[in-house]
């Protein structure tokens, strides 16, 4: 890992390590090769944080962030508190700039300390937020805030033209893709105790999905495509690593489709074992849709799955295309039909030369264009 000049930099982030997730791993990532102790991260505490702040070579502060049902809105005394911490940090160091890693909470806060302190505002945009936070005071304080900061990161081409379409100044968004470790995720490690675990033989086919267990990252739509592909004589597994809310709708969906016993419902994995599970299956799969405006900014894990030289199965909408190259690192399918889902694995579980040449391409895409070197030297070159 390079370390670039340092920067001293006031980052305000609810999210960061050990709270699981594609934005904290981006953070840490960028942020610990960017400045060392002259980066303060101001950040939510939770449980198990000690350990990750003591050898974590940025500053951390933790503030409790919880919502209080007697404020009005209820989130008042999260922005209180970050603003809080903020101040006292401006009092003791000086900054060069103030990043947001959303625009709401951190962006208005991050807004109000950078224009205190006259420095330039970075926030970062990620695609979701831009479709699922309705039409109301949210939305608009959001707009408000990307309008208003010098300088904007957005994770996709996607991202960036919804962001312009809402009203956002182009020449204030900088495209900066997510990245991926490469060292950490890489072809070729151990994997053969991950598949006794779930009773595989080696000569069965292993899907795999990495993600939090919501409607629109179409897990449901690859159970659905299970009974189609093993009526093709494919005898193919499904591994699912992630928690949330439709865990049991995704297991009684397989129980009604008559595959339980190929469903892999695995939650959490350790963060040694995650690499290993790309290296066991065949092929990658997220085939994400819209639902309700929300749609993927982007998809790290499909970087993940390219590092470790998997083929991946994308679903066309939101930004994933800036992830997945189609046709030539995987696939990319409408993700409300299942007979698209289907036939895409179909091709790549059924010929070993097409899926080991979008393997070969995703890898050298990884290492030459995601790695956080380059992630981190172009944040540092917004501003």
């Amino acid at each position: 890992m390079n370390t670039l000049k340092p920067s001293r930099l006031l980052v305000i982030s609810e999210l960061f390590l050990p709270t699981k997730g594609g934005t904290t791993i981006w953070y840490d990532a960028v942020y610990r090769r960017m400045g060392g102790n002259d980066v303060h991260i101001v950040t939510a505490a939770v449980d198990d944080a000690v350990t990750i702040d003591q050898t974590h070579p940025n500053s951390i502060h933790r503030v409790g962030l919880k919502r209080v049902w007697w404020l009005k809105p209820e989130s008042l005394g999260m922005y209180l508190k970050l603003l809080g911490r903020s101040l006292l940090l401006a009092l003791r160091h000086r900054f060069d700039a103030v990043h947001g890693a959303r625009a709401l909470p951190e962006g208005l806060v991050a807004w109000a300390m950078a224009r205190l302190l006259r420095v330039p505002l970075v926030v970062y945009c990620h695609g979701e937020e831009l479709t699922t936070w309705g039409q109301g005071r949210k939305f608009r304080a959001m707009l408000w805030v990307y309008r208003h900061a010098d300088a904007n990161i957005a994770n996709s081409e996607y991202t960036v033209e919804e962001m312009v379409r809402l009203g956002v100044r182009r020449e204030t968004i900088t495209l900066i893709y997510p990245g991926v470790d490469t060292e950490r995720f890489r072809p070729g490690l151990p994997y053969d105790d991950l598949r006794r675990s779930i009773d595989l033989r080696p000569e069965q086919h292993l899907i795999l999905g990495v993600g939090r267990l919501v409607r629109r990252k179409g897990f449901d739509q690859v159970i659905r495509a299970l009974p189609e592909l093993v009526s093709r004589g494919l005898d193919v597994h499904y591994a699912l690593i992630g928690i949330g809310e439709d865990w049991d709708y995704l297991s009684n969906l397989a129980k009604e489709a008559g595959v339980a016993a190929r469903l892999h419902l695995l939650g959490h994995v350790s963060p040694e074992n995650l690499p290993r599970w790309y290296n066991a299956c065949d092929v990658f799969v997220m085939a994400n849709r819209e639902i309700n405006g929300d749609t993927e900014g982007f998809g790290m894990v499909f970087l993940e799955a390219a590092a470790c030289g998997k083929p991946a199965i994308a679903g066309d909408a939101g930004g994933t295309g800036a992830a997945v190259v189609d046709g030539k690192t995987g696939i990319r399918v409408d993700g409300t039909d299942v007979a698209l889902v289907t036939n895409a694995l179909i091709a790549v579980l059924g010929d070993k030369t097409l899926a080991e040449r979008l393997a070969r391409t995703a890898r050298q895409r990884a290492k030459t264009e995601f790695s956080w070197d380059t992630v981190a030297a172009k944040t540092r070159s917004v501003v």
